[in-house]
Parts: structure tokens; sequence; C-alpha cells
């Protein structure tokens, strides 16, 4: 039923700005051109289908996309400004011209906006350095350098490896003592991963490269009912990034050692808002290594913990543990952003970048991915963490 209600809206999104123009603007127009007008209409809803056959991974995805950001939504847009005006009109043939300029304007935003998202800037990976700073950080890791990826999504890129050999090479000439990734490696299926293997295995850091699973490893939103588990697609993607050279962190931690100094990099599975799974078991991940709700203490060992939804920090990680870092991704800033300004900021109360509670530390990346190659301001983004120790 929901699939049916949705297409249903989808049509009325295409259809209703074709047939108000038609009928408005192109009433003297030859009826060859009133038929190519709806051309892009049906095309998209033929590459629905194509989507449907030949998985999200397929080129139908990129033509329903294209139309959709690049023709239908600039026609939706000029279908509502040109309702106004004519509305304004009655009153004010001034208030009429400024709100068609108005519309002129927004629509060549729109279209701007899609056209540059989804051709230029899901390719402009920049790298960002952050220095982090922490009281009890110990002595052997002040100056601990930490490469921070997530949300890869390589279904998007459909089998072409030349942005994720970019991503790879990118990293590793930072020389990162290590890797972190915070899940959504994948969009649907775990054989994704497959042009990737060699690519994705060439990551290299001294200390490793550690990896969690975010809510797409799950595989859940291709066609769930073939999972048995609501886990046994991020068994499958797990077991592929351990064959990469990755070290997974499944509700279990790993111990760094330095000199005669340790850290500890704990690694949760899928916790956060729903309707994504919740999966994770901080309390068992951090047995043994930290406080879980208990009075908090400083005097354990100095935690990194790896967790895919930022909104995991605020959930348990704050109320129940002293863990001093978190880091995590999920967000990809909506993969639209105008300054500080993104629609994550409507769903997430932490989207991007650092932020404080006492001495706890949350640094949320925007990602690499998406599960559709577009971004405008959120660029694909490597995070390179330097830890710091803080000197009376």
């Amino acid at each position: 039923m929901f699939v049916i209600i949705f297409l249903i809206l989808l049509l009325l999104f295409f259809i209703t700005p074709d047939i108000y123009i038609s009928a408005v603007y192109l009433r003297q127009a030859p009826m060859v051109w009133r038929i190519l007008f709806f051309l892009p209409t049906v095309v998209s809803f033929l590459s629905i289908v194509g989507v449907y056959y030949r998985g999200s991974s397929s080129v139908y995805t990129l033509i329903f996309l294209f139309i959709l950001l690049c023709v239908a939504m600039p026609k939706l847009v000029f279908m509502i400004f040109s309702l106004l005006s004519r509305l304004f009109g009655h009153w004010s043939p001034t208030a009429a011209t400024i709100t068609s300029i108005v519309g002129v304007i927004a629509v060549s935003a729109v279209f701007f906006v899609a056209f540059y998202g989804l051709t230029f800037g899901w390719k402009r990976l920049e790298v960002q350095h952050v220095d982090l700073y922490f009281d009890h950080l110990p002595a052997a890791y002040d100056g601990y350098r930490i490469a921070h990826l997530s949300d890869l999504h390589v279904g998007s890129y459909r089998k072409k490896t030349g942005f994720v050999e970019k991503v790879v090479q990118r990293v590793n000439e930072e020389r990162p003592d290590l890797v972190v990734f915070t899940g959504d490696l994948v969009n649907t299926d775990p054989h994704e991963l497959t042009p990737y293997i060699p690519v994705l295995s060439k990551l290299t850091a001294p200390d490793g490269v550690f990896s969690v699973l975010g809510n797409h490893d799950y595989c859940l939103y291709g066609k769930p009912k073939r999972w048995a588990d609501v886990r046994e697609g991020g068994l499958i993607v797990a077991d592929i990034e351990r064959k990469m050279g990755w070290r997974m962190l499944m509700n279990d931690a790993r111990i760094l050692t330095r000199d005669t100094d340790r850290i500890a990099i704990v690694g949760v599975e899928n916790t956060g808002k729903p309707p994504f799974p919740q999966i994770g078991n901080l309390q068992g991940a951090v047995k043994g290594i930290t406080d879980y709700d208990t009075i908090k203490s400083s005097d354990d060992l100095f935690t990194i913990l790896l967790t895919h939804d930022p909104s995991h920090w605020r959930m348990e990680v704050l109320p129940k543990t002293h863990i001093p870092l978190t880091l995590s991704g999920h967000t990809h800033s909506a993969q639209l952003r105008i300054g500080n300004w993104s629609p994550s900021k409507w769903m997430y109360e932490e989207w991007d970048g650092l932020y404080e509670s006492g001495d706890q530390k949350l640094y949320i990346s925007q990602g690499i991915g998406g599960t559709f190659p577009f971004r405008f301001g959120a660029r694909p983004r490597i995070v390179i963490i330097t830890l710091r120790r803080n000197h009376e």
C-alpha cells in the first residue's frame, strides 16, 4: 500500500506541472511539441521500472534522478510562481511582474543546484584537518593522527572505481596512524562491494583500518525478505570487509599500544533513531574498558567510540559513559549545504563537525558518498583528526 501511495504522489508531482504548463503556455504549440513536452515524465517512469528490475545501482537511477531534479523540480517551481503571479495580477500588475521575475530566478537556481550537484558536486573531494584536545590523553598519543571516513555508499558509483581510488590515494598520502570507517559502505546489496575490494584493500595505516556497520550495511532497503535475520546482510558485508584487511568492530573493542601507553577503540553496530536497525550493544562493547551506567571516572582507559548514527551520543553515550571521543557519520549533511545551513538541522540535533558536552566530544563526518550521486555544498570529505593532550 505504501508503495502504491508513493507512486501516485510521485506521478502527481511529475504530471501536474506538465498539464498546467501545457494547458496555459503551450495551447498554440503544434501537437508534436506538446507531446514531446511530456516525454521526460514518460522516461522517468520507465526508468523507475528499470530500477525495480535492475536495482538502484543501475544507470536507470541516474536517469530518474536527473529528470526529477533537473526537469521535474524546475517545472514544479515554475508552476507555483506562475500561479502566484496570476493570482497577484488580479490586484497589482507590478506584484505579478515581480513574482514572475522571482520565479525565473528561483527556477534557474533550482536547475543550477540540481545540475551541479549531479555532475560535479559529488566528485569534489576535500581533506579537512582537525585538532582535538583532551585532558587525559596518554602522552604517547599526543599528536596521534586518525583518518575518519564514513558513508562511502559504493553502490552509487555503478562499479566505476575511479572516485574510490582517489579517496584511498588521498588517505594514504596523509599517512595517518589509524583509519576508521563509521558505516554505510554499501547501499542495498553486499555484492556492491565486489568491484571495490582490490581498491579498498589498499587503505593502510600502522594501526590498521577499523570499521563499524551503518544502517545501509544490513542491506534491508532492497529486498529485505531475502534475509532470515535482520543482521544477515550486515554479517556478509562485515565478512567482505575482513577479507579487505579491515578490522570489524561489532559490539566489541580493541586495545592499541604505543610505548607503554594504551587507548581503546570501541565499535558498536547501528544504534540511533528509528526506523533504522537498533542492534548496537554499547554495554557489552565497553565491558572491562570503561564505566557504563555508573559514576563517571577519568581513571579508565582513554576510549574512542565508533558509532554510525550521531543520535546515539545523546541517547546513551553521554548519560551512561564517560567516553571522551565519539566518531559518527550517517547525516551526509543531507548532501545539500549552503554555509552553515543544511536540511540536516531539521532532523538531527548534531549533524556535522564537533560537538562537546563537558569533557566528552562528538565528531561527525558529513561523509563521502550517498544513496545517489548528488552533493551541493556538502562536499565529500576525508577528516584527519589529530589528538592533542592539554598541557597545564
